[in-house]
C-alpha cells in the first residue's frame, strides 16, 4: 500500500519540482545529477518503446513525452542561470563543452545544429506525419472493428466481457494515436526552443563576459560560449532519444513480438538475400582505393549468418501443409460452418454503419437492453442479434431476418429523425412510415428536431425506430425463436429451484420436443411463459391423462388464466364478446379430431359469417379504446382461434376458465350468432 501511494504521488511531485526548477537556482552538483537522470530516463524510454509488443502497451508515452520535454526545458533554464551568473554549470556541461567537441566552439555549434536538424526535420517531422495518418486511419476503421467485435459476440465466439475488453482496446487505440499526433508537436517545439535558448545563451554569455566581467572577447568565448554549446548538446542528446522513441512507437505495425525480435526474424528470413549482400560486400574489396579489411569483415559476418539461417519452406510445400492442416473448401466441416444460419440478424446498408459506432450511436446498447426486456416480458431468451452490413440492401435501409429470411424491413436515412403527426408540410424531408403501426410520417433533418416537436409531431430517432421494429418482430415470431436448446436451458433453470417439478415432467411424461411445441403455441398467441413452474405442474397433471397437444396447451393456459386475462384488462374491466348459446352448442358438436388438432366441420358461409361478425364487434370496441376478447368453452377455444386466424382476424380468444379466474369486472359488448343469408 505504501509503494502504491508513492507511485501515485511520484508524477505530481515531479511536475511540481520541474516548475520550481524554472524559478529557483540549483547547485551544480544537483544539476549534474538531474542531467544524468534526464539522459538515463530518455534512454530508458527509447528502450521501452523498442521492447513493447504493441503501441498500446506503452499508452502513457504521450503524457510522458510532455513531462520529459518540460523537464529538459527546466534543465536548460537552470543551466542558463548558472552559466550567466557563475560562469560554471557543473561538470557534465563542462565535459560536453570541452572534451566532447574538443573545446572548439565552431565544432560544437556544427554538431549542435546537425543534431537539431536530424531531430526536427528527419525524425520528428516523419513521426508527426505518421501519427497524423495513423490517427485518421484508426478513426475511420473504428466502425468496422466494432461490427467485427459484435459479430464475434453474436456468433458466440467471445463472451460479453471479452467484447467489452476489445471495444475498450479499439477506443484506446484511437485515443492513443490522437494523443501521439499532439505529442509529436511537443518534440518539434522542443527542437525549436533549443535553438533559441542556445542562441540566447551565446549572446548573453558573450555580453556578460565582456561587459560585466571585463574579459576579452577570446576569454569570454572560451568560458561562456563553450558552456552554452555544452548545455545545448546536453539537452539535445535526450531530445534526440525521445524523438527516435516517438518515431518507433508510431511506426510499429502489427507484429507479435518486440521490435528487436521482429527485426531479426524478418531480416534473416531470406537466406538468398543474405548471401547476395555478403557477396556484394566482398566484391567491394576489389575496387582500388577502398580499404579491404572493413568490407571483408562485414562480408564474412553476413555470409556466416546466411549459413545459419534455415531454408524457407517453398510456397507449394507450404500450401500442401496448409491444405493438410486446414479442412478442404468442400469438406463437411467447412461447408457446415458456411451453411450456418443466424437465428436473428439485423442487416444494415453501408450508410447506416454509423449506428453501431459506439462514439456516435447507441444501437448496440439498445439491442442488449432489448434482450433483457424480451426476457422479462415473454420469458424467452432472445438469441444474440448478429449485426452486419449488407451491400445488397438499398441505401438508408435495414432488414431484420429470422433464420436468414426477411421478417421486417424499413429505412432510417442518415442525419434524420422520424416525425410522426400532422402539420409537417412546412418541414423539409421525405415521406416515411413508422414500421410497427404503419403511421405516416416524414424523415426530417436532425437539426430540425425541435421545430418538428413544436409543430405537434412525435419525433423518434433512427435507433429507436429500428429497436421498436426489432422488438415487434421478436414478439410476433417468439415461437420461431424458441429452439430446443432454449427449452433445455429454461428447464435446467427451473430444475435448480424446483427439481421435483422437472423430474416428474420430463423425460418420463413429456419429451423436450413436446414441451417446446406447447410453449411455442402459447407464445404464438402472445402468452408469456415466464411462470414455467406453474406451466410444468399443469403439463404434468394433463400428461398423466393424455398427451394430446391441444389438451396440453389448454391445461397450461388454464394454469395461467388470471395472468392471461390481465393482459386484456383495462381500468379493472374486461371487455368480452360471447357466442350465442345455440351457435356454441352447434360448434361443439361439429368438432372433429385431426393430426394437426381439432377443427370445426361447418360450411364455409357459416365460418365466414362468424369471422366477419367477430371482427366487426372487435373493431367497434377498439375504436372506443377497448381491448375485447372472444370468450368460449375450453374445448372450442383452439379451433375457434384457428378459424379466426385463417380469416386473417387477430381477435384474441379466451376460454371461460381463463376469464373466471380474473378479478376484473366482466363487460359483454356483443354476441356472435353466426347468422348468414340463406341459413335454414
Amino acid at each position: 500500500m505504501k509503494n502504491r501511494n508513492i507511485s501515485r504521488l511520484a508524477v505530481p511531485i515531479g511536475v511540481i519540482g520541474i516548475i520550481i526548477m524554472m524559478v529557483v537556482p540549483l547547485p551544480t552538483f544537483l544539476l549534474d545529477t538531474l542531467i544524468a537522470f534526464n539522459i538515463t530516463g530518455a534512454l530508458l524510454i527509447l528502450l521501452t518503446s523498442m521492447f513493447v509488443q504493441r503501441p498500446l502497451d506503452f499508452s502513457v508515452f504521450p503524457a510522458l513525452l510532455l513531462v520529459a520535454t518540460l523537464f529538459r526545458l527546466a534543465l536548460n533554464i537552470s543551466a542558463t542561470r548558472l552559466v550567466l551568473r557563475d560562469g560554471d554549470a557543473g561538470k557534465v556541461i563542462h565535459a560536453f563543452g570541452s572534451f566532447v567537441v574538443g573545446g572548439n566552439l565552431v565544432i560544437g555549434l556544427v554538431i549542435f545544429l546537425i543534431l537539431v536538424i536530424v531531430q526536427m526535420i528527419v525524425v520528428t517531422k516523419g513521426a508527426e506525419r505518421v501519427a497524423e495518418v495513423g490517427a485518421r486511419f484508426t478513426l475511420d476503421a473504428m466502425p468496422g472493428k466494432q461490427m467485427a467485435i459484435d459479430a464475434d459476440l453474436n456468433a458466440g465466439l467471445i463472451d460479453e466481457s471479452e467484447a467489452k475488453k476489445r471495444r475498450a482496446e479499439v477506443a484506446a487505440e484511437a485515443d492513443f494515436y490522437g494523443a501521439m499526433d499532439g505529442g509529436s508537436k511537443f518534440v518539434k517545439g522542443d527542437a525549436i526552443a533549443a535553438i533559441i535558448i542556445t542562441l540566447i545563451n551565446l549572446i548573453g554569455g558573450f555580453a556578460v563576459g565582456i561587459i560585466q566581467q571585463g574579459l576579452s572577447a577570446t576569454d569570454a568565448m572560451n568560458q561562456y560560449s563553450l558552456l552554452s554549446v555544452g548545455d545545448g548538446l546536453v539537452s539535445q542528446v535526450p531530445a534526440l532519444l525521445l524523438s527516435v522513441a516517438t518515431g518507433l512507437i508510431v511506426t510499429r505495425s502489427a507484429t507479435s513480438g518486440d521490435m528487436g525480435s521482429s527485426v531479426t526474424a524478418q531480416l534473416s528470413q531470406n537466406k538468398l538475400a543474405l548471401r547476395i549482400g555478403g557477396g556484394a560486400a566482398l566484391a567491394l574489396c576489389v575496387i582500388p582505393g577502398l580499404p579491404k579489411i572493413p568490407f571483408l569483415l562485414v562480408g564474412v559476418v553476413v555470409l556466416v549468418i546466411a549459413q545459419r539461417v534455415k531454408d524457407p519452406v517453398p510456397e507449394d510445400e507450404a500450401a500442401v501443409t496448409e491444405a493438410v492442416e486446414m479442412p478442404a473448401a468442400d469438406s463437411p466441416e467447412q461447408l457446415l460452418g458456411e451453411m450456418r444460419v443466424d437465428p436473428l440478424e439485423l442487416a444494415l446498408s453501408p450508410d447506416l454503419v454509423d449506428l453501431v459506432d459506439a462514439s456516435s450511436g447507441d444501437l448496440l446498447d439498445r439491442v442488449r437492453a432489448l434482450r433483457r426486456k424480451m426476457a422479462m416480458e415473454l420469458g424467452v431468451i432472445m438469441p444474440p442479434v448478429r449485426t452486419r452490413d449488407d451491400l445488397d440492401l438499398p441505401l438508408s435501409s435495414y432488414a431484420i431476418r429470422i433464420s436468414g429470411v426477411d421478417a421486417g424491413t424499413g429505412e432510417a436515412p442518415p442525419g434524420t429523425v422520424l416525425a410522426i403527426g400532422e402539420g409537417l408540410q412546412g418541414l423539409p424531408g421525405r415521406a416515411g412510415v413508422e414500421p410497427v403501426f404503419g403511421l405516416p410520417g416524414k424523415w426530417v433533418p436532425a437539426e430540425l428536431h425541435y421545430q418538428a416537436e413544436l409543430s405537434g409531431a412525435t419525433v423518434v430517432d433512427r435507433a429507436s425506430v429500428i429497436i421498436t421494429h426489432l422488438a415487434e418482430v421478436v414478439r410476433s415470431n417468439a415461437s420461431r425463436l424458441l429452439g430446443r436448446e432454449d427449452v433445455r436451458a429454461l428447464t435446467e433453470v427451473v430444475k435448480r429451484t424446483h427439481p421435483v417439478v422437472v423430474e416428474e415432467l420430463t423425460p418420463s411424461l413429456l419429451s423436450l420436443g413436446q414441451i417446446q411445441k406447447v410453449l411455442q403455441a402459447m407464445l404464438d398467441e402472445g402468452v408469456p411463459i415466464r411462470d414455467l413452474v406453474r406451466i410444468f405442474e399443469a403439463l404434468s397433471l394433463r400428461a398423466k391423462i393424455s398427451v394430446d397437444h391441444d389438451g396440453l396447451v389448454e391445461a397450461a393456459r388454464a394454469a395461467l388464466g388470471p395472468a392471461i386475462a390481465a393482459q386484456y384488462t383495462t381500468g379493472g374491466r374486461l371487455t368480452v364478446i360471447t357466442l350465442e348459446p345455440m351457435l356454441e352448442q352447434q360448434l361443439l358438436e361439429s368438432l372433429r379430431p385431426s393430426e394437426t388438432g381439432a377443427f370445426m366441420a361447418i360450411d364455409g358461409l357459416r365460418a365466414e359469417a362468424i369471422v366477419s361478425e367477430a371482427a366487426r364487434l372487435a373493431e367497434t370496441a377498439e375504436q372506443q379504446g377497448l381491448a375485447p376478447v372472444l370468450a368460449c368453452s375450453p374445448q372450442l377455444r383452439l379451433p375457434l382461434m384457428r378459424l379466426l386466424r385463417a380469416g386473417s382476424r387477430r381477435v384474441q380468444v379466451l376460454s371461460y376458465g381463463e376469464i373466471s379466474g380474473s378479478t376484473a369486472q366482466i363487460e359483454t359488448i356483443g354476441v356472435v350468432n353466426g347468422a348468414y343469408a340463406g341459413a335454414a
